[in-house]
């Protein structure tokens, strides 16, 4: 059994910041990129940022660059999202996710997890 269990979201004012982890268990991800997507209501799945199996190679939503940071230890089996300055209109639910191919299309991911909340408050 594939899981992806994210954790850090939360509630906080605008200009705070927070740190998102995924945990991956019951296999192996070796050579998989790692992405984060977000939803806010009403709203499609947004692309947020992805990096390769090594680290090397990372990308970003434009609205994102300079705030946030993606980052793996693949000891721990774990991707982060450190979200710094962050504004109401990043408020969703943040996704992680696996595939093969580190795009920023969502249908190129083949495991996800179930979410977590971000809530940014102005």
């Amino acid at each position: 059994q594939v899981q992806l269990v994210e954790s850090g979201g939360g509630l906080v004012q605008a200009g705070d910041s927070l740190r998102l982890s995924c945990a991956a268990s019951g296999r192996t991800f070796r050579g998989y990129s790692m992405g984060w997507f977000r939803q806010a209501p009403g709203k499609e799945r947004e692309f947020v940022a992805t990096i390769s199996w090594t680290g090397g190679t990372t990308n970003y939503v434009e609205s994102v660059k300079g705030g946030f940071t993606i980052a793996r230890n693949n000891a721990k089996n774990t991707v982060y999202l450190q979200m710094n300055s962050l504004k109401p209109e990043d408020t969703a639910l943040y996704y992680c996710a696996a595939g093969l191919r580190g795009t920023n299309r969502y249908p190129d991911y083949n495991y996800w997890g179930q979410g977590t909340q971000v809530t940014v408050s102005s």
